[in-house]
């Protein structure tokens, strides 16, 4: 007998389907509907079930030699048999990364059900996805968004902070090394060597940190390796202060306890360059118009009581809003670039309201009582 319920998990709706099993204990064996991207978000009791194990397995499959994984993949969709034997052959490509929150994600699922079933053959997998993390960090301590590095040019190369990358390989190893609970497991040479790690790709990040007059503002989205000076991406991806992804960089920080001066130094400066430079008195809407290939448009529209919002990317030197198309032509005006590009990027932010509002005042109380750049 099936019925269907409705459940929130994480303030999200979810389908649970509750399957009544016959047998001499009737139970139950919930089987939760749910893609990849909500598998970290579910209740503690979900990891144990066939379903968690299920996708687990899933995750085992798609797991390359390397130890890392390919990104881009609804790790929970279900496989047929012919789908596993492609990805049993699939093991020995080079396409292990860090983007789009490939492999410390996966590292992630696969220690919660671990922690849940104590069934050996995740703990393995995570072991070697740990392996993997601390095999890709450069001598510098940052961290390629793909790696084996070997034959590969562009852009894959560089020191990644786009997407969460770097962040994400350093705060699942800072779990290993602290040995919270769903990694307490993990053998005490790989905790030091995680230690080790998150301290090299500290000074890594203190480095990258953009200096412009003898100030230290915030970071850009990736770095030469050697170097460590800013370097672009994509095309429409240049060489900037970037409003968006120095949000994880400098939450990150924030979470050290008993910060080191070096370390406040960076936060209070990336604070007060995020305070230099929002914008006020305009909103992004999307306007529709059934002429644009999408329905709609986005613009800028002037708007006095609108909330302060934050570019993507500003320009070293002058933090001038800037923005690109395919075309790879700056502009100075998002209504410059093409609508594909206009409309299929975030051009715009309201993430850094958060930082000054709610967590510099927490981290500011806490360590620098004495100095509140935000004060007024």
């Amino acid at each position: 007998m099936k019925k269907a319920r409705r459940c929130v998990v994480t303030g999200l709706f979810c389908l649970i389907a509750v399957t009544i099993v016959s047998g001499a204990q009737g139970r139950k064996n919930p089987t939760v509907v749910i893609s990849w991207k909500r598998c970290l978000g579910q209740r503690p009791g979900f990891y144990a079930t066939d379903e968690a194990v299920r996708i687990a397995d899933n995750v085992l499959l798609y797991q390359r030699n390397t130890g890392g994984w390919s990104k881009n993949v609804d790790m929970a969709s279900v496989l047929s048999e012919q789908d596993k034997a492609k990805l049993r052959k699939a093991k020995s490509r080079k396409d292990s990364t860090l983007d789009n929150g490939a492999t410390h994600t996966q590292i992630r699922y696969l220690a919660k059900v671990y922690y849940a079933t104590r069934l050996e053959r995740f703990r393995q997998a995570m072991l070697r996805g740990i392996d993997y993390l601390l095999e890709a960090q450069y001598a510098n301590g940052g961290w390629p968004q793909t790696y084996p590095r070997e034959g590969r040019s562009g852009y894959s190369r560089y020191i990644t902070f786009n997407d969460g990358a770097m962040i994400g390989a350093m705060s699942v190893l800072r779990d290993i090394a602290e040995k919270k609970p769903e990694y307490a497991f993990v053998d005490k040479a790989r905790r030091q060597k995680a230690k080790k790690a998150i301290q090299k790709g500290i000074e890594c990040i203190l480095k990258c940190q953009i200096i412009v007059d003898g100030r230290r503002t915030a970071w850009c989205q990736q770095y030469d390796e050697k170097t460590l000076e800013p370097r672009p991406a994509r095309t429409y991806e240049k060489i900037s202060i970037c409003g968006g992804e120095s949000i994880g960089i400098l939450k990150f920080l924030m979470s050290i306890d008993n910060p080191a001066p070096e370390i406040i130094e960076a936060v209070q400066s990336a604070v007060a360059w995020f305070d230099h430079v929002k914008l006020a008195g305009i909103r992004q809407v999307n306007k529709p118009d059934s002429s644009m290939e999408r329905g709609y448009d986005k613009v800028i529209v002037k708007d006095p009581t609108a909330p302060p919002i934050w570019a993507r990317f500003y320009q070293i030197g002058t933090n001038r809003p800037i923005f690109c198309g395919r075309d790879g032509k700056i502009k100075y005006r998002m209504a410059e670039i093409e609508h594909e590009r206009r409309t299929g990027y975030s051009w715009y932010s309201y993430g850094p309201a958060g930082l000054l509002d709610k967590d510099y005042p927490a981290w500011q109380k806490k360590w620098t009582p004495e100095k509140d750049l935000l004060s007024k």
